[in-house]
Order: C-alpha cells, then structure tokens, then sequence
C-alpha cells in the first residue's frame, strides 16, 4: 500500500461542489470525490496550521500540550515509523510555516522539497518597493506579510509560476521517477487557498467581473465594519478564485496519480487544516489580531468542520458519518502498512471505516488552540450538538505565535460565554441554546475532561478546563 496525502491549507468544506456548494468551480476535486469515500463528520484537532501538522505528522492532539512551535526532536513521526519498514518518503511543500525557523517538519522524510515564496518566506529582497492595492490600515501586518509576499511574486510570468501550481508539479514529477517503488509515502501540503489571495485575475473575474475598488488581499483579521459591502464581497471573490485555482493544480496531480495505474494500490487523502470567516459572525478571518491584541474566537463551523475525502483501493464511492480528527490520519496510515501504532499517539485508526467494516469512530471530536491561556474556546461536537467552552484560565500575559508565527499578547475577547448550538435547527449557529440546556454543556463538558485526561494532559489545563468560565 503506497500513501499520498495531500494537505490544502484554510479550504472551506462548503467551497467545495461535493459538499453542496452551488456557486464555486471545483470540477477536479469534486470528481475525485465522486469515486472516494467523503466523509461528512471530519472536524479539525489541534488549530491552526503549525500545531494541524503535527497533529498529522504524529497522530497527537498536539493543543493539549504545545502551541505554535518547532516540532519536538524526540516525538515520533509518521515517515520514521514507515522508514523503519522499508517505505520511502517524499515531502513536498510550499507551506513555510512548518519549514522556516527550525521548526523541522520535514524530519523522517527521506527527502523534502521547499516550494519557496509564500506568505512570511525570507526568499526575495526586490523590489524594493511594490505596488499598494489598498489602504495599508485594512491589511494585516502589511510590511512583514503582504509586503514580502509581493517580493516574492513579483517575478511570475504565467500560472505556472503560482505556488500551488509549482507544488502539485514537483509532486508530480515525483511520481513520474518514484512510482514504481515497493511502498512509498508521499506528503504534500499547498498553503493555497490561505491569503493573500493572489490567484490570477481571471479566475476572480469569474466570481466579481468589472470591480474596480480596492483589492484587500491579506484583510485584518477583524470585525467586517472596516470593509464596505463591496469591498467584503471582492474578498470573497478572492478566496473563490483561489479555491478554484487549488482545485485546477491539485486535479493535475490527481490526473498523474491516475495516470501511472496508483489508484490500485495507493491509498490517496485530501484534507486541510481549518476553514475561514468570510463575514460569518460578522468577522473576516480565523482570530482577531491588530496592533493591539491578539484573541481567539470560536472555532465555528466555517472553522471547524473540514473536508476530508480519501480514495481507497477496491472501495465502492459512498459518503462516510464517522467522526475523524487529523490525529487519526497517522494511526489509519500505519495500520493500512501493517506498521505498529505508536504508544505516544492520541488519535485511533479509522482503517475500519475505510473498509467498510465500521461505521461509527468517534464518540466526538474535540477541537481548540493551545489549551492554555486566557480565555482559550474549545469546541467539542457531539450528536449534532456544538459545544464552545472556555477555559477559566486567568493569565493574561501569554505570548502567542499563533497563525502567523509573529510574537503578539495573548488576550481575552471583551465579551466570552459558554455556547451551545444544535446544529440540525441553527447549522450556522446563530442562536445559542446554553442556558436552555445545562445538562447537555455539562455532558459535553464531561466529555472533553475525560478526552484531556485519556490523553495525560497536564493537571492545570484540565483543572482549567472542569469549570465554566465566569467573566469577572
């Protein structure tokens, strides 16, 4: 069994046609799904991209013991554990968070390629200047981020050039000289759709022809009052046309995988790490980060709740309910290679749904940054029920890397309280049914101290964790 997981960044499970969306052309991706297994219960783990792929890489709940951070040299990868029984293995990635810094995710791997450029990549120094398409104010962190961004792609000459497209590519011609190995793993993670939205513009004509205002590429991470109606819709123009150039460059890589006969005997993931506000909730982003503070917000559906599709040799296209996590994918993979599953692992092998010999996973998922800091939200889902609980943790003066990999002040929203959503009468979770149901929070509140301590987290965090939060 050869493995190929394929890891796009911020991709909106209801952007894709294979799970309902009406407007967006994802033609590639929606055909693999036609003849895969779909699953519609998969929900995110550790959040948001660093601590999502360490997740994967070693099967842990990793926002149980660690934020945004290198990945530790002694925790047990998933391409050692298949190194050890004869597998080789291919990285692949245009993702710079995982790979910048000494932060080392590509440990184990036989080999890795950086797909260089994007976002906070130190690649380019010209030009020295680049064109302003906006109000700096409305951007975030506009010299660190889109400034070097723009460096970066200053030099493309066609949409080959762009990043996912330069990814699947080397991917592809990975298999072209590897795909008659014995076993092989191949790993490859595109940060597209994540911003700035830089897809080429006739893929944006085709979701806002004729705008002619700003084009606010990177927005703040923020309450959508400091964008016009106009303005927010041309945002989410941007992040369609992104959606569809992934799935363009990522249908050239499925095309090659069909092409060399590897889907007798290749197990082939298509997941991603987290979704995005579009104006959900009245925010744009996945936190609110300024000059002045950086806070979580609930991890909503938009969030949350991920695309996760998987061809799987000899299996019949249906659509899955199991529940799964990222944490599941290392133990699923090692199982279906006939590798032991390492003691260190939190996440359980869905191998069993894959085969069609289980039908249920999870009891719940459990969802959430770094467990630990002021006023941190977890999200646990359970029988169509959506739980948001915060810590009652006090400390005020963490500083958190989250989302970009920039030091800023971890600090509580003005305003926080337990949630609760039943998903079946408000999926876009607008009205919150806490106070009517206190057994239902406390169950699902049980439910995530018992998940902590199954997985030996500290004392504090689940102490921090047993009692609501009350705002003081």
């Amino acid at each position: 069994m050869n493995f190929i997981v394929i890891v796009s960044d911020t991709f909106r499970r209801d952007h894709l046609g294979c799970y309902g969306n009406p407007w967006i052309s994802t033609p590639h991706i929606d055909a693999f799904a036609s003849n895969a297994l779909v699953f519609d219960e998969a929900y995110s783990a550790s959040f948001p991209t660093v601590p999502n792929r360490r997740d994967v890489l070693t099967g842990r709940f990793t926002a149980s013991y660690a934020g945004w951070a290198p990945l530790a040299p002694d925790e047990v990868v998933l391409p050692d554990v298949l190194g050890k029984h004869g597998y080789t293995s291919m990285m692949v990635c245009d993702c710079p968070h995982i790979l910048e810094n000494g932060y080392h995710y590509d440990r184990g791997f036989t080999a890795f390629e950086w797909i260089r450029g994007q976002e906070t990549d130190r690649w380019k120094t010209h030009p020295e200047k680049t064109r302003e398409m906006c109000d700096p104010s409305k951007i975030r962190n506009p010299e660190n981020l889109r400034q070097r961004h723009r460096r970066n792609i200053a030099s493309r000459r066609s949409e080959a050039d762009c990043f996912v497209a330069r990814t699947m590519n080397t991917a592809s011609e990975w298999l072209e000289h590897n795909y008659k190995r014995d076993k092989f793993l191949l790993y490859v993670d595109t940060f597209d759709p994540h911003e700035p939205w830089d897809a080429p513009q006739w893929y944006v004509d085709q979701y806002d022809p004729g705008y002619t205002g700003e084009v606010i590429d990177y927005p703040c991470y923020a309450y959508t009052d400091f964008l016009s109606d106009d303005e927010l819709k041309h945002c989410k123009a941007l992040y369609a046309a992104e959606v569809t150039l992934v799935d363009r460059w990522v249908g050239r890589l499925f095309e090659k995988i069909e092409d060399l006969g590897l889907l007798k005997n290749t197990t082939v993931i298509f997941t991603t790490d987290h979704g995005f506000l579009h104006g959900e909730h009245d925010i744009i982003g996945k936190a609110l980060i300024s000059p002045e503070r950086f806070s979580y917000i609930p991890l909503y559906e938009e969030i949350n709740h991920i695309p996760l599709i998987i061809s799987f040799p000899n299996a019949s296209p249906k659509r899955i309910s199991a529940i799964v996590q990222p944490m599941d994918i290392m133990p699923t993979i090692l199982e279906l290679a006939g590798c032991p599953i390492p003691e260190t692992a939190h996440g359980k092998s869905y191998a069993g749904a894959l085969s069609g010999k289980k039908q249920k996973h999870r009891d719940f998922a459990v969802s959430a940054p770094y467990l630990k800091g002021a006023g941190v939200p977890a999200t646990v889902v359970k029988d169509n029920f959506a739980a948001i609980l915060y810590s009652s943790e006090r400390n005020r003066n963490l500083v958190d890397k989250a989302v970009d990999g920039y030091e800023k002040k971890q600090m509580k929203e003005l305003e926080i309280r337990d949630l609760l959503f039943d998903l079946s009468k408000s999926p876009n979770q607008e009205i919150s049914i806490s106070e009517e149901h206190p057994e239902i929070m406390s169950e699902l509140r049980g439910d995530l101290i018992k998940f902590l301590k199954e997985i030996h987290t500290a004392e504090d965090i689940v102490k921090a964790w047993s009692v609501p939060y009350v705002t003081i």
